[in-house]
Parts: C-alpha cells; structure tokens; sequence
C-alpha cells in the first residue's frame, strides 16, 4: 500500500456512518454535565442560594465517577418489552435520555427558593441517568465497530460532546438572557424555558437512539459460564434452590467475572496497564486544576480568558481529536499514545515559559521600517498560543487513550469493563490535583508547571515498557481464540 492510498485510507474513515452516530451520541452525552454542573452553578447563585449550598448541591455530580458500580447491570440486565424491540444496548440508552428528559424538565419546573431539596434531587437524576447513558456509549462504540474504528469513532464523540458543552453553557446562558426582560433581576422563568430548551434538544441523542444499530454482541460464552457455576453450586451445595443457585450464578458472572476476566487475559500484564491507565492524564490534570487561578493571577480579564480558552481551546482540541484519530489509523494507537503523552508533559512547559512574563506583559517589540508604530508580542498572544498548543496536544492524547481503553476490553463484558478503566483513569490524577494549590503557594507557578511537566515523563516509559512486553490486544484475541477452539 502506497503512503498516498494509506494516508487517503486514514481520512476516509471519517466518512464511515458509525463515526457520523458517534458524533450525535457524543452530542447527547455532553448535554447534561453543564446542566448539573456550572450552568446550574449560575443559577443557584442569581437566585441568591448561599455559595455553600451550591458547593454541596456539586455533589450531584459524583455518579459519574461510581458508574462503575451498576455499569454491570447496564451490561448484563435486558429491560422488558424494550430490549425485545430494540435490542439490550439501544433500550437502556433510551430509557436513560427519557430519563435525562423527564430530569432536565423536572428542573425547570421547580423553582429552588421554594423546594431547594426537590430541585438538587433532579439534578441528582440528571447525573444518574447521564453517567448510565456514557456507560451505554463507551459500549456501543467499543461493540459497533473494530480497533481501526475506533480513533475516529472517539474523536467524533469528542466534538459533539464538546459542542454541546458550549451549548449547554453559553447556549443556555444566552436563551436565559434573551426570555428575561432584560434586566439584571432574577426570573425563574428565565431558566425556566432555558432548561426546557435544553430538554429538547436531548431529541438529538433519542432521534438517533431510534435509527443507529443495535452492535452484535456474543453472550453465548457468558451464558455458558454463568450455567456452569449454577451447575457447580447445585453440586457442591444440593440443599441450595435451584433459583437461588441461579440468581448467585448471575451475580458472580455480572459483578465479579468482568473483573477477573481483565486479570486473567492478561495476568501480572494487568498491573502494568493499571499504572498506566492511572497515570496516563496525570500531567495535565494536576496542571488543569490551577490553570484558572494562574489565568487570574496573570491579570488576564474574564473576557480574554472566556475568548481564549472557549474557542481557542475549544476549536484545537477538536483538531487535535480529529488528527489523532488520523494519526492513530495512520500509525497505530500505541505510538500515537507515547506521543499524546510526550506533548501534553512538554506543553506544561510553555505554561512555565508564560509565568515567566507576570511583570513583564510585553514580551518581545518588533520594529519595522514599514510599519508606523512597532508590533508588540505580549503575554495576551503568548496565552493564546500556550492554550492552542496545550488543547492540540490533549485532544491527540485523548483520542489515543479512549481508543487504548476500549482495545483492552472484552466485548462480553464492555460496559463494566471500560466504566472501571474511566473511573481509574482520574483517581490518581485527580488526588494528587488536590495539593496543587499548597505546591503553587510554596513554590509558585514556574516551578509547578515544571513539576507537572516532569511527572508526566514516568508514563512515556511506562507506555515504552508496555509496548515491548504487553501482548497486543488483537493478539491476545487471537490466541484466545484458538485456545478455545483447537480445530481452528
């Protein structure tokens, strides 16, 4: 195959169906996250609700880092009559956005003045339902189509996702100033018809729910292992009922065999793709956390700060996404991972590079005989280039790291297995993030960044380390295969 024709192969796969209903779903599962999070935020506090209520009502937000817990229900359980009509994955998927609907309204109908409690618990619901309908998502995608897909597949879901971010947070900003009087007052009903706009346009995500397929996925093996432990309780304990043997049986082969299938398909392997799934994001998480704090203490306006970092950021985060997913089709996806990695350590750096122009907003003057007052580089254009460079890079890294995760689950066992791999991925992280602020208080922001920059280098050999001693998933697969048939 030519670079040419390789090249074009790894373009096209862009045009793929199964990408287009990536970026719909990806779009149906950004929706909610502002509407529980900061929008929320926004209107708590215009509506004079104390800054410490709004701090506890966050808390809604935990169900997306437990979606572990019931994940393996989502992959196991049909729900009746629906998975009749649609299949196991599609009607847990609509039954979750109904439910998102039915929140979202529930919000907006409630006026939290008067029932504070009942308003958070529909914002509870809404992050319930939201964390099951990713669950549902990093499934179909992971089931629907092969490894080569997948890149792209996860940077379509990338930028809907972060489309409807925008539209859940300066979109739904804008309607609720646009149905208010024009006043600076609070109007519930304001936020009202706002949140219902938002409800709507979970229409998106259901429409396509409805037409996309439902992936083919073989249970037959989980079955036959599921019979078999009942088969062995019914041996080694005969005064057991039958049902209850069978509802143990179900409850080993739904909550604890994903588990130790991961541990057995790869043995001692396993730790090694834990440390690196603990870590991988480790850099530009602990760096995030102080980034707005740092942008504030650079005196750079809110208005700079939104511009720069809601379309700049935005905008190269999706073409980062968009050339990973070339790139990873290109090249493979554990090359493309070392180099997501490399780049989101050595970007920390140029964040050190601008904390080094705190007293001096000028960075360099140019001066031209053809120009009548010289050009002046300031740390406002230095900002937008390190926010450019810094969402470029996370936006290859992240596409590389979903497309790592979803090659290390067993299909049988996809929804469990990548909601344990997504809680992992930030526990690490998101711990040692909290300390941020102590090291930038101790040290400052040079010496953070720096920092940050550094504990990103452990990963890179770790991803080298992996590379040489890890057998590839497709590998594994293989043998697998022919271990369980030896006549193939």
């Amino acid at each position: 195959m030519s670079t040419t024709q390789s090249w074009r192969d790894a373009i096209s796969v862009y045009l793929e169906k199964r990408v287009a209903i990536l970026f719909l779903l990806g779009f149906s599962a950004g929706l909610p996250i502002l509407l529980v999070f900061g929008t929320l935020s926004f209107w708590l506090r215009e509506a004079g609700v104390d800054r410490s209520v709004i701090g506890f009502a966050s808390w809604a937000g935990l169900a997306y880092a437990f979606k572990w817990m019931w994940a393996p229900l989502v992959d196991r359980l049909p729900l009746p009559i629906l998975s009749t009509i649609l299949g196991r994955r599609r009607s847990w998927l609509l039954l979750s956005q109904l439910l998102i609907v039915a929140a979202i309204c529930g919000i907006a109908l409630t006026d939290p003045l008067e029932n504070l409690g009942i308003f958070i618990a529909f914002a509870v619901l809404v992050a319930f339902a939201s964390a099951t309908q990713d669950i549902i998502i990093d499934a179909y995608r992971i089931e629907s189509a092969p490894e080569e897909f997948q890149a792209a597949m996860s940077a379509a879901y990338l930028t809907g996702y972060r489309l409807a971010m925008i539209v859940a947070g300066a979109g739904a900003l804008t309607i609720a100033a646009m149905m208010g009087d024009g006043t600076e007052a609070y109007q519930r009903s304001a936020w009202m018809w706002s949140y219902l706009a938002m409800a709507s346009l979970m229409l998106v995500g259901i429409i396509t729910c409805l037409f996309c397929h439902e992936p083919q996925v073989a249970s037959k093996g989980v079955n036959e292992q599921m019979l078999a432990l009942k088969q062995q309780l019914l041996v080694n304990h005969p005064h057991l009922p039958h049902g209850l043997c069978h509802g143990l049986a179900w409850l080993k082969s739904t909550f604890i065999t994903p588990f130790v299938d991961f541990f057995s398909r790869y043995g001692w392997h396993a730790l090694l793709i834990l440390a690196l799934v603990a870590s991988y994001r480790i850099s530009d998480i602990v760096m995030g956390i102080m980034a707005n704090p740092f942008y504030v203490d650079m005196q750079f306006t809110k208005e700079q700060i939104a511009a720069v970092t809601k379309v700049f950021g935005v905008i190269m985060t999706l073409v980062g996404a968009g050339l990973g997913g070339i790139l990873i089709k290109r090249f493979g996806t554990l090359k493309i991972l070392f180099v997501g990695a490399l780049l989101s350590a050595a970007t920390n750096l140029t964040f050190a590079l601008l904390a080094t122009t705190a007293d001096n907003p000028v960075v360099f003057t140019f001066a031209f005989n053809w120009l009548d007052t010289p050009w002046q580089l300031t740390n406002f254009h230095l900002l937008i280039s390190v926010i450019s460079l810094d969402n470029l890079s996370g936006g290859i890294a992240i596409a590389a790291f979903i497309t790592y995760l979803s090659s290390l689950t067993n299909r049988a066992f996809s929804a469990t297995q990548y909601a344990l791999f997504s809680s992992v991925m930030t526990l690490l992280p998101k711990f040692v993030a909290g300390f941020s602020g102590v090291f930038v208080d101790n040290y400052g922001y040079e010496a953070f960044f720096i920092t940050t920059a550094a504990i990103g280098v452990p990963v890179l050999f770790l991803i080298i380390v992996i590379a040489k001693v890890v057998p590839a998933p497709a590998a594994l697969a293989s043998h697998e295969e022919k271990t369980d048939n030896p006549s193939s």
